[in-house]
């Protein structure tokens, strides 16, 4: 286990084979600049690519990630890794989803998102616009 005792925020992330995009996901994450303590929870299904070797790399370099690896995916059984694997192991008062083939672009997304929710307790969600890039092409949907 990590040694952050009391993160505010946990982020969750599903990968599988994401190999291409996973550095710029997690570095969204480990972007962010917020007033509290966040842990980066991270279950990859799996992958037959090098996607948990660079997971295994960031894991090494900072104390806020825990990594769970499956050797048999689990997606393919019916089963949501985020519900079954990792949402139980959030100790965060919120949790910020980011599959590991997208990344967020603004460094103060948690502490927005944050300050929100805790300035309006009758909330219990928060989203914001995305955009949806095209690998191949570049183009934006």
């Amino acid at each position: 286990m990590n040694s952050i005792t009391s993160p505010l925020v946990s982020i969750v992330c599903i990968t599988y084979n994401q190999a291409p995009f996973i550095r710029e996901t997690i570095d969204s994450f480990l972007m962010q600049k917020t007033k509290f303590d966040f842990e980066i929870l991270i279950h990859d299904d799996a992958s037959t690519d090098n996607t948990a070797d660079i997971l295994r790399e960031y894991l090494i370099k900072d104390k806020r990630f825990i990594a769970i690896f499956q050797t048999e995916n689990k997606f393919s059984k019916g089963i949501n890794p985020g519900i079954e694997y990792l949402f139980p192991i959030a100790r965060g008062k919120y949790i910020a989803v980011c599959e590991g083939d997208d990344y967020w672009t603004d460094p103060y997304k948690l502490q927005k998102q944050v300050e929100f929710l805790e300035a309006n307790p009758d909330y219990s969600l928060s989203f914001h616009a995305a955009e949806h890039l095209n690998e191949t092409s570049g183009c934006k949907k």
